[in-house]
């Protein structure tokens, strides 16, 4: 093989030692050392070595033919040290006939690889998941051939492959299974809570079992008849009229079908399968290629386009496989759900069935994270490499409050963390014997504690958890769920259903809130640099009249004599409100005229998330009939501090002096023009940050349901009167923050 004639041949009879070798019955550490042996021999070297990940930074030789046999597991590198390291930093080959005379060559004297001049690496890895690098030397001065190349990255690849299927646990093993071990993965919080259940893949990944070929003709007419059925759905796809022309559905389907029309991208997979891969193997060679291509490229648009093909791969792996879109695997009883990113019509399918949500990507104000609110079940965000370590039925642990993953927990682990659900259990039912009792602060005011939803299964909520209305519905999901505008019709009714399951309650309506990362699939996606500060909400409705009449029909029919509360998002200065105000009224006298009965009563307030509006003109306060202060994207603004990025929006407190003198601004204004004003958000179902909103005195708290028991206990054991006096003597010393003061505070109380 070393010549580089009959290459092909070359490569099948390498895979098919191979093959032969593992099929024997061996120790991990035994397969190994067969492993380096057969390579050298095949390919008529001197030496060859497996260094394998200890842990993300480190790399062990773990078998070498060649090199001196004492320097196993003995000689190490960090990752990017020595040509070693650069191969697996990289992920890129690395052939060159002068290995010492190569920028950042390190000498290992215990190997005794002085004498060898040659050196070709490559990475061992499998779909983005690193496990090591696979070495051949020689003395002699030359480059590796492109056939020794190809055949040493193909044998790398099946080592990754074998690695996973378990082909080298036993005494004294040098690689570990993959998907058998514990990993804590770290993500951002998307929403808070526990959940402990199964793992269950949205699109479960496919585990190849063969990877050789037996016969390689065979595998060909296998793989083309895959392809020709992959072409044939993307066209039926490209086709259905609920793609719109213009929309980023269709620049997807259109990449997928440049990617499987792709003579390069079948070529390249024929030519693995003639060297001995099966086709399963020979697509996920290909896949492998492409992830690494899509982690060196710069440009945000290329990058997009390489996923399209990464998930083009798994479309045709499941269909080589015979999974088609289902794997015929039964949904666990606890499952949380495991994905890369999800729409909100797909999550809604999954239902109340879920305990839990994880994703590879998503933010905190994606289409996902709204029904994940909803649901009221715990969801971590860019939680990296979950899709490569999770299979269905795999143990899960979400940490919603820390963003944090246990995959495959450890027992001890495990039984911390059943335990923290267990007391969290106990506290719920401590709170469910407040649930019907009033939340008097101690010799102080009452705060009305109201819940957020979004829909109409959370309604029951507003019984369950002692909630005295809906400080804030959410209306976006009717529209995000649908490929089309909902008709004002079904919005009418859906709103109706809201009102009575309320049963007299006061429900506020958040009017369409949509922009930034919530974009309507059925509407033109303008690129904006910075979303959460561009088109959305209100300025959208503004520049979209014809929908927001239709919203507000709709509300004003659904009240049907009864009383209405209708609040507009994103408000930045006064003529944006008046503006919406004035809208209201239009509708109102239009449906008066077509003879419909009118809300008895009618409310129109405005959602404060920007810091111009509290310095708008008094005209304001007073046009207001409430005010809801909107603290998630509030505090965004007001530190400058994306709460999407994880480096800025945890180094900025609640409890800030700055920012809690800003609400207490609020406060003031709204008092000066008796304007009704609450706490909505994320902090005000948070006990000590309500008990501190309250003490600077917020009246009204908007929260998830689930929280409203917890911050009821605290509020009915607070003087409010003692917490003022500790922010404000915590202010007075020039504290950044005042949490210190108040957790020492409340420590004291007991």
């Amino acid at each position: 093989m070393a010549d580089g004639s009959n290459s092909e041949s070359g490569s099948r009879r390498l895979l098919g030692r191979l093959k032969a070798a593992l099929a024997e019955p061996a120790e991990g550490q035994e397969r190994l050392n067969r492993v380096v042996r057969l390579i050298a021999e095949e390919i008529q070297t001197p030496v060859c070595s497996i260094y394998l990940f200890r842990d993300p930074e480190t790399l062990e030789l773990c078998a070498t033919e060649g090199l001196n046999a004492e320097a196993v597991h003995k000689t190490r590198m960090r990752l990017g040290e020595g040509l070693v390291g650069r191969v697996a930093r990289k992920a890129q080959p690395i052939n060159t006939a002068d290995a010492p005379g190569e920028p950042g060559f390190r000498y290992m004297p215990e190997t005794g690889e002085e004498i060898y001049s040659a050196f070709l690496g490559v990475p061992i890895q499998r779909l983005g998941e690193r496990l090591g690098v696979l070495v051949v030397q020689s003395k002699e001065a030359r480059a590796y051939s492109e056939d020794e190349l190809y055949a040493l990255e193909v044998v790398a690849m099946v080592l990754a492959e074998m690695a996973e299927l378990g082909a080298f646990v036993g005494e004294g093993a040098a690689l570990k299974p993959l998907h058998q071990q514990a990993v804590l993965l770290r993500g951002t919080v998307g929403q808070e809570g526990t959940a402990m259940g199964a793992a269950w893949l949205h699109e479960p990944r496919v585990i190849v079992t063969n990877p050789f070929a037996d016969d390689s003709a065979a595998e060909t007419a296998r793989l083309r008849d895959a392809v020709d059925r992959l072409r044939v759905s993307v066209d039926e796809m490209l086709g259905d009229p609920r793609h719109a022309p213009d929309g980023d559905h269709r620049q997807v389907l259109e990449a997928y079908r440049m990617f499987a029309n792709s003579k390069g991208w079948m070529r390249r997979m024929e030519e693995s399968i003639a060297r001995g891969l099966s086709a399963e193997a020979a697509v996920e060679r290909e896949q492998t290629r492409a992830r690494t291509r899509l982690e060196q490229v710069p440009d945000a648009y290329l990058r997009e386009r390489l996923q399209d093909l990464d998930d083009l791969s798994n479309r045709l792996l499941r269909l080589l496989t015979g999974q088609g879109d289902e794997t015929g695997a039964e949904m666990p009883e606890s499952p949380i759900l495991v994905a890369r990113n999800i729409g909100p019509g797909e999550l809604l399918s999954y239902g109340r069935t879920l305990k839990g949500l994880v994703l590879e990507e998503g933010s905190v104000g994606s289409h996902a994270a709204v029904v994940a609110r909803a649901l009221a079940i715990p969801l971590v965000i860019n939680a990296r490499g979950i899709l490569q370590e999770a299979l269905n039925g795999d143990a899960l642990l979400v940490d919603g409050e820390q963003g944090i993953v246990h995959l495959r927990p450890e027992e001890n682990v495990a039984k911390a963390f059943r335990d923290k659900i267990a007391m969290q259990a106990k506290a719920q039912e401590r709170y469910a014997s407040i649930r019907r009792v009033p939340a008097t602060t101690v010799y102080g005011p009452t705060i009305a504690l109201h819940m957020n939803a979004g829909l109409m299964a959370d309604l029951p909520s507003l019984k369950n958890s002692g909630a005295e209305g809906v400080g804030l519905f959410r209306t976006e999901l009717q529209f995000l769920i649908r490929n089309h505008v909902p008709r004002r019709d079904e919005l009418a009714m859906l709103y109706g259903r809201v009102m009575d399951a309320a049963d007299g309650k006061r429900v506020v309506f958040r009017t369409l809130d949509i922009g930034s990362d919530k974009v309507l699939p059925y509407m033109k996606r303008d690129h904006e640099p910075n979303p959460a500060l561009g088109w959305r909400a209100i300025r959208v409705f503004l520049d979209r009249p014809g929908v927001m009449r239709m919203q507000l029909q709709a509300l004003i029919r659904a009240a049907a004599g009864r009383p209405l509360a209708i609040m507009f998002p994103f408000i930045a200065q006064l003529d944006e409100f008046l503006a919406g105000r004035a809208a209201v009224h239009d509708e109102l006298e239009r449906e008066e005229r077509l003879g419909r009965p009118l809300p008895s009563k009618i409310e129109i307030g405005a959602m404060l998330e920007t810091p111009s509006l509290a310095f708008s003109p008094r005209r304001f306060f007073e046009s207001a009939d409430f005010i809801s202060v909107g603290g998630n994207d509030l505090k965004q603004f007001f530190f400058a501090a994306d709460r999407e990025n994880e480096r800025v929006r945890r180094r900025y407190d609640s409890l800030n002096v700055s920012y809690l003198t800003f609400l207490e601004w609020i406060v003031q204004r709204c008092e000066d023009t008796g304007t009704p004003l609450s706490f909505c958000g994320e902090d005000a179902g948070r006990p000590v940050e309500a008990m501190c909103f309250a003490a600077m005195g917020f009246r009204t708290l908007s929260m998830r349901p689930a929280s409203i028991g917890p911050v009821k206990h605290l509020l009915r054991r607070t003087n409010l009167a003692e917490v003022r006096e500790v922010i404000d003597e915590a202010r007075g010393s020039g504290a950044q923050s005042v949490r210190p003061a108040v957790m020492e505070w409340l420590r004291a109380q007991g």
